[in-house]
């Protein structure tokens, strides 16, 4: 693996650990209710876009590891250009249920033995 892809594996790893940490414990309603908190999310997704945009156009056969790594970008998209529509309950079931996956396949492709370190 090159370097490069290395390094936004690894951002995207450090923005879903994030997202983790700060939702650890919090509800659905608490998230709907808290501004900060959604920001903070929502910043580390795009984070997680960017960085999946970026390694996807350093090293696509890795890029293509990773599950949905389109609509991952695409929700990148979203945040930044069309802020104004974002629905808070679709990000909770994406946090919920989809950055698990996500956290997996980066997981994955960093372990020593793909010749990641």
């Amino acid at each position: 693996m090159r370097p490069e892809a290395a390094k936004f594996l690894r951002d995207i790893l450090d923005a879903a650990g994030q997202i983790t940490n700060y939702m650890l414990g919090k509800s659905r309603e608490a998230y709907l209710a808290d501004n900060l908190l959604r920001d903070a999310v929502h910043w580390n997704f795009a984070v997680i876009g960017e960085a999946l945009a970026q390694l996807q156009k350093t090293d696509p056969g890795i890029a293509d590891q990773i599950n949905e790594w389109r609509r991952i970008i695409a929700f990148r998209n979203q945040l930044i250009h069309g802020y104004g529509v974002i629905k808070n309950e679709i990000t909770w079931d994406i946090v919920e249920n989809k950055l698990p996956v996500l956290l997996s396949d980066v997981r994955k492709l960093l372990e020593p033995q793909n010749g990641s370190r």
